[in-house]
């Protein structure tokens, strides 16, 4: 059973790389910002990178769970900068 858990973890972290992957690409900060919320998505453009960063350093190390929760997370500040309208593109999901 165990296997079949690293095996199924194996496939989710593989997953969720390739779709946080995606998002990065294809976001970007809201045209028309004023400086504040231009910050603010910057802001939010990097805490995404960095998670994306430390979730591939996981990853490497073979530690899946915290790559997973980086991914999971990394793509979070992306779906909220979205939200706000300080991002714009799209998180595929």
């Amino acid at each position: 059973m165990k296997v079949d858990m690293v095996a199924d973890l194996e496939e989710k972290v593989g997953r969720y790389l390739e779709l946080f992957e995606a998002a990065l690409e294809s976001t970007g900060l809201a045209r028309c910002l004023e400086p504040g919320p231009h910050a603010k998505g910057e802001e939010f453009l990097n805490m995404a990178r960095a998670y994306f960063a430390d979730g591939l350093q996981f990853k490497e190390d073979n530690d899946l769970v915290n790559a997973l929760v980086c991914f999971s997370y990394g793509h979070a500040w992306l779906d909220a900068g979205l939200r706000m309208g300080i991002l714009e593109g799209g998180v595929p999901s």
